[in-house]
C-alpha cells in the first residue's frame, strides 16, 4: 500500500511511538506526532499540539491525515481518549485507524475495586478497543504482550524494597518494543484488517524467574516473597490469560534486553 498523506501518531514520544516514527520515516512516510507539548518539527516529522483527554487540537492535527496510529495509552482514561480521537477522525475523513492493545484485554475480567487497582490496564485497553471497533472507521487492532521496558520498570521499583513481593503463579511473555513497532508499521502501511493475530515474546517466564534474572544482571541481592493475589482478574492471569504462547513470534529475549540495557 502506498501512503501519500502524512500519518498521525499519538504517543509518538513514548516507549512504542518513538520506535514507530523512525520506522515510518525509513519507509518513506511523512509523520505527524500529536503531543501535549511543543517540539521542533523537521526531517519529515511534524509536531502538533493536542490533548486526547480533552479533544483540544485534534481537528487541526488530523487535517489531511489518512492513517492514524494510536500508540498513546495509560493505566486509565483510554476509553475517553479513544472516543475523542474517533470523533475527530470521523469528521476529518480518516481512512485507517490502527490501535495497539494488550494480550488478555478480552480475557481478564475486572469486576471489583481490587481487580481494577491491580489489572485496570486491561479493562482500559478493552474499552478503547470497543470504541475503535464501533467507530465506523476502517480499523486494525494489534494486541501485544508486556514490553521488556515495562517489566524492567516494575523490577526496578520492586528492588527498592528489602523484600520483593512476587505475584505467585503468574507468568509473563515479555516482548521487545522494537519488534512490536515493526509489526505496527507493517499494519499501518497495509489495509484495515480488524483484529489481527496477537504478538508475543519468544519465551514465557515465571514472575520469579524474571525478577531473579534482573537481580543477577543488576548485581543486586533481594529476598523474593510470593504473594497470591485474590480476585477474578488474578485467577485469569494465573491461568495464562495474559499470554500468547501460540504467537511467540518475537526474537529478542528478556536476557538479551537486560544484557544491553544494564551493561
Amino acid at each position: 500500500m502506498t501512503v501519500t498523506s502524512p500519518l498521525l501518531i499519538t504517543g509518538g514520544t513514548g516507549t512504542l511511538g518513538r520506535l514507530v516514527v523512525p520506522r515510518l520515516r525509513d519507509a518513506g512516510c511523512n509523520v505527524r506526532i500529536l503531543s501535549r507539548r511543543s517540539h521542533e518539527s523537521g526531517d519529515g516529522i511534524e509536531f502538533m499540539i493536542g490533548d486526547l483527554a480533552t479533544g483540544e487540537g485534534l481537528e487541526a492535527a488530523l487535517d489531511g491525515i489518512g492513517t492514524i496510529v494510536h500508540c498513546a495509552g495509560s493505566s486509565k482514561g483510554d476509553e475517553g481518549k479513544a472516543r475523542n480521537l474517533v470523533r475527530a477522525a470521523s469528521r476529518s475523513g480518516a481512512r485507517h485507524l490502527v490501535y495497539i492493545s494488550v494480550v488478555g484485554a478480552d480475557r481478564i475480567p475486572v469486576v471489583s475495586g481490587l481487580d481494577r487497582t491491580m489489572f485496570g490496564y486491561f479493562a482500559s485497553k478493552r474499552a478503547a478497543e470497543n470504541v475503535v471497533a464501533d467507530s465506523g472507521l476502517p480499523w486494525t487492532t494489534l494486541r501485544a504482550t508486556q514490553f521488556h521496558d515495562l517489566m524492567l520498570t516494575v523490577a526496578q521499583q520492586l528492588a527498592k524494597l528489602p523484600v520483593m513481593p512476587v505475584p505467585a503463579g503468574v507468568r509473563y511473555q515479555p516482548i521487545d518494543a522494537g519488534e512490536v513497532a515493526a509489526r505496527l508499521v507493517e499494519l499501518s502501511l497495509g489495509k484495515p484488517s480488524g483484529l489481527v493475530p496477537d504478538i508475543g515474546g519468544p519465551r514465557v517466564y515465571e514472575s520469579t524467574e524474571l525478577l531473579r534474572s534482573y537481580l543477577r544482571a543488576s548485581h543486586r541481592h533481594r529476598l523474593l516473597m510470593p504473594v497470591r493475589l485474590p480476585g477474578q482478574a488474578a485467577r485469569a492471569v494465573r491461568a495464562g490469560a495474559n499470554l500468547a504462547p501460540e504467537q511467540a513470534v518475537g526474537h529478542r529475549t528478556w536476557e538479551d534486553f537486560l544484557a544491553e540495557r544494564l551493561r
